[in-house]
């Protein structure tokens, strides 16, 4: 064997590294940057409810400060205030430290209730990104209607960040992230114990 064959070799495995999917939950960024994390609420709630847990906010907070300096911690939600066990819950969500944006449950025709929090928050993300307010976004959504936004956001120089459950992410949100993180890979670290 020659010695141009393991460097040929090691390129190659650099080559293919960077074409395959990278174990991104494993790492995020170093500390320093300052970061806000943007939870789309209902969407999570379905990914939990597909790994059969309940996510625990606080622990959520916690994992990406592990990594991060965290400036802001936003949890978007469709609310019906009339239910004490729904206040209950947000309010263990302000205690964890999150900033709770509601916005109230419309019945449709159907008989379901739903609220749209989209719009408020790819608003809130583009504001806060170009007002200088943080340097990397995370995004807890596997909404595709999020790319859009993530583009927009990218080009004022911020980094986004999605943490998601992979199998039932966007395609077009988890390839215009910077940092994919699948919610099932880091559900160990922040379900809520016992599952109830």
């Amino acid at each position: 064997m020659t010695t141009a064959a393991p460097t040929r070799i090691a390129s190659l495995s650099k080559q293919l590294e960077s074409l395959l999917p990278a174990d991104q939950s494993s790492t995020m960024l170093s500390k320093g940057d300052r970061t806000a994390i943007f939870v789309d609420a209902s969407n999570i709630f379905y990914a939990a409810s597909k790994l059969n847990i309940r996510i625990d906010y606080g622990k959520l907070k916690q994992y990406i400060q592990a990594d991060h300096d965290l400036v802001g911690a936003y949890f978007y939600t469709g609310v019906d205030l009339s239910k004490a066990k729904e206040r209950s819950f947000l309010q263990q969500v302000e205690q964890a430290g999150y900033h709770v944006i509601g916005k109230k449950l419309i019945r449709r025709s159907d008989g379901s209730k739903k609220a749209n929090v989209d719009v408020e928050i790819a608003l809130d993300m583009y504001s806060k990104a170009i007002r200088g307010h943080y340097d990397t976004a995370i995004l807890v959504s596997g909404d595709g209607d999020f790319a859009y936004a993530i583009h927009a956001i990218q080009k004022e120089g911020i980094r986004v960040e999605v943490i998601a459950l992979s199998e039932m992410a966007s395609r077009s949100l988890t390839n215009a992230a910077d940092r994919f993180t699948d919610l099932g890979a880091i559900k160990h670290k922040i379900q809520k114990y016992p599952f109830r």
